[in-house]
């Protein structure tokens, strides 16, 4: 399958879009029922934490979101486009807002929430869990395993 790629205005209401397309691309590359669920918590959750992000320091930058199948994984892969190293309200100089690691009300309403808060979820959700900055900002990739099949 090819990628699928969605970008989105930061605001909250755009999360569940995000959501539900990733969870129906999840569906159609062969993601088992049972993981779906975790699918669908797990781009939400890193979906919020982008948008918070984006809404402090770069609201008219859109959050971007790449669904890939490829060797029997699906694959989600989360990326901001703020100013890397940009510093969370709270948290230690250098941190990322786009990997939600300094403790940033995410769009669901979990303002004061502890530091990495966010990314403990997502780690708890998905197969495997990745997060880097680039130039171009912080994604956080996410993947599970599929059948890759082609429906």
């Amino acid at each position: 399958m090819a990628t699928v790629e969605l970008s989105f205005t930061a605001l909250p209401a755009h999360v569940r879009t995000a959501r539900l397309v990733a969870t129906a691309v999840a569906r159609r590359s062969g993601v088992d029922e049972s993981l779906l669920d975790e699918v669908r918590l797990a781009v939400g959750e890193a979906c919020s934490r982008a948008v918070a992000g984006h809404q402090l320091y770069c609201p008219a930058e859109p959050v971007r979101l790449a669904l890939t199948d490829l060797a029997g994984r699906f694959e989600v892969e989360v990326t901001d486009t703020c100013a890397p190293g940009t510093p969370w309200p709270g948290g230690p100089a250098g941190s990322a807002p786009q990997a939600g690691l300094g403790g940033a009300a995410s769009a669901d309403g979990g303002a004061g929430l502890p530091a990495g808060l966010g990314i403990a979820v997502i780690e708890s959700l998905a197969d495997e869990v990745q997060i880097s900055a680039t130039a171009d900002g912080t994604s956080i990739r996410m993947s599970w395993p599929s059948a890759g099949a082609r429906r």
